[in-house]
């Protein structure tokens, strides 16, 4: 078996960043109560492996932060890196608790550039997925004034007569935004666009649709992560077959023979180690073999 692998692939700056700063929160007050307003990175081997540092994430489907954070009453609240809404950041202060904020800087970009628009008098379509945390911190910020988009139709289905901006998530597909977008200029064509996709999402993005001819692509990370469902909608159409895995244990060996062509790539918020252990499973790999079991090194 030939392995492909896309690189880059895995942890981003952002990721990394925000689980530097988690680890060294219970480093610098080791006695504290620390929670995480949702999951610090999208991924439910990152969330295990900070719950053994006795960091407990606070993530519960169909809640949104405001609502998860009356679950906090003392101690250290780690903000995670998709970031909150102003209302959030309030609310926090006034319960009186720590704030550590690990919110990737390219979300807080996107979050300052909205917030310059609206005090200039924009109204904002905002591009992303409907209760993902990052779009729910921007979009709570300005309820009437921020529209989010999630789809061509909810372009059509809009009626502003005043000044436009446009912006998105960081971390929608390249491909899916190009539509929306178009659609909105078409719409819309005297609104300001600034189109933020963030570097790695975009570079990992890229790097898939460059593999080619693959018998089988394997996508490695969470299912609630959406950069990594994203990548899945960036290969390339001479890809046969694409399989989304959150660890080696999840691969199935009837899909592998030696003579086939496999890529590997994997999302921004997935551990190294994870991703890892299926190149080395794959490119070791002989008819017969077993799975391994996932590695306990996370973090």
């Amino acid at each position: 078996m030939k392995v492909m692998k896309a690189i880059p692939c895995g942890y981003c700056k952002g990721v990394l960043r925000a689980i530097h700063i988690a680890t060294e929160t219970r480093k610098n007050y080791p006695d504290a109560p620390i929670h995480i307003l949702g999951m610090l990175v999208h991924n439910k081997y990152v969330s295990l492996a900070l719950d053994s540092l006795n960091i407990i994430s606070h993530n519960e489907k169909n809640r949104t932060r405001m609502e998860l954070l009356d679950e906090i009453d003392e101690g250290i609240v780690i903000f995670s890196a998709h970031g909150v809404s102003n209302e959030v950041y309030a609310k926090a202060r006034e319960k009186g608790l720590e704030i550590i904020d690990a919110t990737c800087v390219d979300v807080l970009k996107t979050k300052q550039l909205v917030a310059q628009y609206l005090k200039e008098g924009y109204e904002v379509l905002y591009i992303g997925v409907k209760n993902h945390p990052e779009a729910e911190g921007i979009i709570n910020d300005d309820r009437i004034r921020i529209h989010l988009i999630t789809s061509v139709e909810d372009v059509k289905n809009t009626d502003i007569s005043s000044k436009i901006f446009v912006t998105n998530q960081t971390t929608m597909s390249i491909r899916e935004i190009a539509d929306i977008l178009e659609t909105i200029q078409i719409k819309y064509p005297h609104a300001c666009i600034s189109e933020e996709i963030c570097q790695a999402t975009r570079s990992r993005q890229e790097a898939v649709a460059c593999l080619k001819d693959l018998d089988l692509l394997y996508i490695v990370g969470d299912p609630s992560s959406n950069n990594t469902r994203n990548l899945a909608k960036c290969a390339d159409p001479s890809v046969k077959k694409i399989c989304r895995i959150e660890t080696v244990e999840d691969i199935d060996l009837s899909d592998l023979s030696e003579e086939k062509l496999v890529g590997v790539t994997a999302g921004a918020s997935t551990p190294t180690s994870l991703y890892q252990q299926v190149i080395s499973f794959l490119e070791n790999y002989h008819d017969g073999d077993s799975l391994p079991s996932v590695t306990d090194q996370i973090l």
